[in-house]
């Protein structure tokens, strides 16, 4: 198995764990009507943040290896910087 087909492998594998993680950000943060902890509450919802911010994170470097995969160029971005008067009048 060579590189190329193992990262194509890998890529798959990122996509059911994409899956995976939306199964859980779907589900209901409690299930009961009982009245719950907040700290109960508040590690429930912790989880389903860390489920999707995880889930995000999993898809851009799928896209990265993507777009290295299929020789696409990396979009560059430009930051903006501002900068004050004295600097400006120093050049």
């Amino acid at each position: 198995m060579n590189v190329k087909e193992t990262k194509k492998n890998i890529i798959q594998a990122g996509h059911e764990a994409v899956k995976e993680l939306i199964k859980v950000a779907k589900e209901p943060i409690v299930e009961t009507d009982d009245d719950i902890s907040a700290d109960r509450l508040k590690n429930a919802a912790a989880t389903k943040k860390l489920a999707i911010f995880d889930a995000f994170e999993i898809l851009s470097r799928i896209q990265e290896e993507d777009d290295i995969l299929n020789n696409k160029p990396k979009e560059e971005v430009e930051i903006e910087v501002f900068s004050g008067f004295a600097e400006k009048r120093s050049k």
